[in-house]
């Protein structure tokens, strides 16, 4: 009877972590669910620059923890989270238009319409910037068919 009850407890223990698995591959977290390797997401727009943030000024967006260099920064993306948030979950812009989910550089960095867009590496986000319009619309098309795939589906070889 006991045998039975932990096989059932560790199997919803299991379907529990495998489903905050998935969820979590939306966003581009990395240890302790930090997005954006700790870097300030509200900085990008007022400071036009990577700037890393504090661990005592935290927000929680869609499964994932922010930081900020500051309280008032920190204020800001609790006030319009999408607006500052990174677009595709923090995912690279460009191994996004070519269905990937890459990680990023926090200084590659690119702000069009108001809204943030990072990428792997200066040198892609040097190809991303030869045509940015084409980019973003392939990589918004992209994006609903890879978003909820974890990293290791979208970067698996066809």
């Amino acid at each position: 009877m006991k045998i039975s009850r932990f096989v059932k407890m560790a199997s919803l223990a299991g379907s529990i972590l495998f489903s905050s698995l998935s969820f979590a591959s939306a966003v581009n977290i990395a240890q302790n669910d930090v997005a954006i390797h700790g870097y300030d997401p509200v900085a990008y727009f007022t400071q036009h620059k990577a700037v890393e943030g504090a661990a005592k000024y935290t927000a929680t967006y869609e499964g994932a923890i922010y930081r900020f260099s500051s309280a008032k920064n920190r204020d800001m993306f609790k006030a319009n989270a999408a607006k500052y948030a990174p677009q595709f979950g923090g995912y690279c812009a460009m191994g996004v238009a070519l269905n990937k989910k890459l990680d990023v550089d926090p200084d590659a960095f690119y702000i069009e319409d108001d809204k943030l867009y990072l990428n792997l590496n200066k040198a892609v986000q040097k190809k991303w910037l030869e045509d940015v319009p084409a980019n973003l619309k392939t990589a918004y098309r992209v994006w609903d068919g890879i978003e909820t795939l974890s990293v290791a589906d979208a970067n698996a070889e066809e």
